[in-house]
C-alpha cells in the first residue's frame, strides 16, 4: 500500500472508486480519469479503496498510476463488507481531506472499477457546481461492445425503463419543492458509476449508509429525505461495463444478468409440437401427478397425457395419490393412469405429509431420466402443458429444469379477473425473491406446480414436505447449477381450484419457512403450527414445513432400496 500523500492545496475533487477483484478494469478506469481535461492535474485526486481484493487489482492500480505520473492515486484498504461500505470509506476520507483545506463546496464523486468517465466529466461537475448544485447524477451508458452481446430485448426493455424514470424525476423535484437545473431533465439515473455530492452536503445529511449493495439508490433516497436537489443534466457521461456478473447481489450487473436470461431463456410452449418432441427425444420421459380430492379433474387430465404415452413421448405415467375420499384413484386408474398411494412409496419414511412430499416419492417411484410434474386440479386441461414443460429440457441439454408460465385468472361466481388469481406468488413468494433470491426475479411464476427435470439434478435437490416445495427446489437448483441451468415456458392461461384465505395463509407460511431456512446456515426450530383467530376462538392449523433429504443421499445411505408398491390399470 502506497502512503497517503497530503492534500494539494489547489485541491477541488477527490474521485472515489471502490473495486474488489477488479484487475482486468480497473486500468482503464483510471486512465480514463487521468485524461481528464479543464482540470489541473493537482486539483483532483482518485480514491481506490481495494476491498479485500484477491487478484492483483491494487497492482494494475499503481501500473496505471506509473503510466500517468500526473494522476494523484490514493489507495485505501476496505472491510471487505461490500460496495456500499467500501464506497463510504472513501467517501468519508474525500469529506476529511477537502474540509481540511476548508473546501466546503469541493467535489467528491464517484465512479465504479468498470466505467470509463468522459473527458470533461469532472469538468463539467464542477460547473455544475458553480452553478447552485449540490448533487449530480451522471448519464450512464453501456459500453456498446458489451452491450451488443445483449439480446435486443434487454435493450429495448432498458431504453424504455431509463425514459420512464427521467419523466418520473422532475414531477418528483416539483412535487417536493425543489430546485432543477435543467428545462428537462436529461435523465434520471443517480447511480454509483456517476454520483457526486458537495462536501457540504455531504456533512449534512450525515454520509452515506454502507448497505452491502445498492447503497447510491440508499444514498439519493438520503438527499431526498434532507430536500437536496439532484442535477440530472447530460453533460456529465461514463460509460460502464454491461458485463453480467458483477461483484455485488444487487445492482446494473445483476439486473443485466436476470434480462438477459429472461429474453434467453422463456420459452413458449405453443411451439413445441408431438412430432417435434419426439425427433428430439433421446432420453426416457416420466410425468407425475400429485393429486388430492381431485376427482372432477384428474380423469381428463389422464385422458389428454395418455395419447403421448401411446405415441412414444412418455415412458412413465404416474398419479400420486393422498388417500384421497372422494375416488381420486379410482378415476385415475379407470381412465388408464398407473396410480401410486404417496404414504405407501418409501414407506419406511413414515406418512406422506404434504404436496413436496408426494413429489419427492414420486420421483423415487420412477426411473426416466426426466421427471415432469403436472398438477392435477386443472379445468380445461390439454397435453400442451406436457408438451411445453418438456420442450426446453428436450432441446436444450444444458437445462436442467423448467417451470411453467401462465395467465392465472381468478373467477369470482360468474365473473372472471384476468390475473387476478396466484394470490400467494404475488403477496408471499415474489416479495421474498426480489428481497433475498434476486436472480429468480424473472421467473413469472415461481410456484408453478408445473416443473419438470433432469433427474440427476431432481435426486440431489431437497424437498420441502409442503408448499413450500416449489421455491425451495428453485432456489436450491439456482444455487447448484446456476441461473443458465433454470428456463420457463409460457403454457398460456391455467385455471385451477381457488383455496380459501386460512388455506393460503398456511401455504404461505410454508413458503415463508422454506426460504428462511435457505437463508440460515443454522437449523431452524420452527412450529408447524399456525395460529389464527376463528370465530371469536383460536385454531392452530398443522402445516408441513419439514424436508426430505436429496434422494441421491437417502439412497447411498440405505442398505436396500425399499419395494415400490403401485396399482396399475390397464388403458382401454
Amino acid at each position: 500500500m502506497s502512503p497517503i500523500l497530503p492534500p494539494d492545496a489547489s485541491l477541488q475533487a477527490c474521485v472515489v472508486v471502490p473495486a474488489h477483484d477488479e484487475q482486468q478494469r480497473i486500468a482503464a478506469c483510471l486512465e480514463a480519469l487521468a485524461d481528464q481535461v479543464g482540470i489541473a492535474p493537482e486539483a483532483y485526486e482518485v480514491i481506490v479503496v481495494l476491498d479485500r481484493c484477491r487478484d492483483q487489482t491494487e497492482q494494475r492500480a499503481l501500473e496505471a498510476a506509473a503510466w500517468h505520473p500526473h494522476l494523484r492515486l490514493q489507495l485505501r484498504q476496505g472491510p471487505g463488507r461490500g460496495v456500499g461500505a467500501a464506497r463510504r470509506i472513501g467517501m468519508d476520507f474525500a469529506c476529511a481531506r477537502l474540509l481540511a483545506l476548508g473546501r466546503s463546496e469541493g467535489l467528491i464523486a464517484c465512479t465504479d472499477a468498470d466505467t470509463r468517465v468522459a473527458a470533461d466529466w469532472l469538468r463539467a461537475q464542477l460547473d455544475a457546481v458553480r452553478r447552485g448544485a449540490r448533487a449530480i447524477g451522471g448519464r450512464i451508458d453501456l459500453d456498446p461492445g458489451e452491450a451488443a452481446l445483449l439480446p435486443a430485448q434487454v435493450l429495448g426493455d432498458r431504453a424504455r425503463m431509463l425514459a420512464r424514470r427521467a419523466e418520473h424525476v422532475r414531477p418528483l423535484a416539483e412535487h417536493r419543492g425543489e430546485r432543477t437545473f435543467t428545462s428537462a431533465p436529461a435523465h434520471g439515473q443517480f447511480s454509483g458509476a456517476s454520483m457526486s455530492v458537495t462536501v457540504a452536503t455531504y456533512a449534512e445529511v450525515g454520509g452515506l449508509d454502507p448497505h452491502p449493495a445498492l447503497e447510491d439508490e440508499g444514498f439519493e433516497r438520503m438527499l431526498r429525505r434532507h430536500r437536496v436537489p439532484i442535477d440530472h443534466a447530460g453533460t456529465v457521461r461514463v460509460t460502464t461495463s454491461a458485463r453480467r456478473r458483477g461483484r455485488a447481489d444487487r445492482g446494473l450487473a445483476r439486473d443485466l444478468a436476470v434480462a438477459d436470461w429472461f429474453a434467453r431463456r422463456s420459452y413458449e410452449g405453443s411451439d413445441y409440437t408431438l412430432e417435434g418432441l419426439l425427433a428430439l427425444k433421446r432420453e426416457s420421459i416420466a410425468l407425475v401427478l400429485p393429486a388430492r380430492e381431485v376427482a372432477e379433474t384428474i380423469g381428463p387430465i389422464v385422458d389428454a397425457l395418455l395419447p403421448l404415452q401411446a405415441a412414444g413421448l412418455v415412458d412413465e405415467l404416474l398419479v400420486v395419490d393422498a388417500a384421497s375420499q372422494d375416488g381420486t384413484a379410482a378415476v385415475a386408474e379407470r381412465h388408464g393412469a398407473t396410480v401410486a398411494q404417496e404414504s405407501e412409496l418409501l414407506a419406511e419414511q413414515g406418512p406422506a405429509c404434504g404436496k413436496g412430499d408426494a413429489m419427492w416419492r414420486g420421483l423415487s417411484a420412477t426411473s426416466s431420466e426426466i421427471v415432469a410434474y403436472i398438477d392435477s386440479d386443472t379445468t380445461a386441461f390439454d397435453a400442451g402443458f406436457a408438451l411445453g414443460l418438456l420442450g426446453p429440457l428436450l432441446g436444450e441439454p444444458s437445462i436442467g429444469l423448467v417451470k411453467g408460465a401462465f395467465g392465472r385468472p381468478f373467477r369470482v361466481g360468474q365473473a372472471t379477473i384476468p390475473d387476478g388469481g396466484g394470490r400467494v406468488t404475488e403477496l408471499m413468494a415474489r416479495p421474498l425473491i426480489n428481497l433475498h433470491f434476486p436472480a429468480l426475479a424473472g421467473f413469472v411464476q415461481p410456484l408453478a406446480g408445473e416443473t419438470a427435470g433432469r433427474r440427476g439434478l431432481l435426486e440431489a435437490l431437497p424437498f420441502a414436505e409442503g408448499y413450500g416445495v416449489e421455491l425451495g427446489l428453485l432456489v436450491d437448483a439456482e444455487r447448484l447449477c446456476g441461473l443458465d441451468a433454470l428456463a420457463q415456458v409460457n403454457l398460456g392461461v391455467r385455471q385451477n381450484r381457488h383455496q380459501s384465505l386460512g388455506a393460503l395463509g398456511e401455504m404461505a407460511y410454508a413458503i415463508l419457512i422454506a426460504a428462511e431456512r435457505r437463508l440460515s446456515l443454522e437449523p431452524l426450530s420452527t412450529s408447524a403450527h399456525i395460529t389464527r383467530a376463528r370465530g371469536g376462538g383460536l385454531e392452530t392449523p398443522l402445516v408441513a414445513i419439514h424436508e426430505r433429504p436429496p434422494l441421491a443421499a437417502l439412497r447411498a445411505g440405505m442398505s436396500a432400496a425399499a419395494p415400490v408398491r403401485v396399482s396399475q390399470q390397464a388403458s382401454g
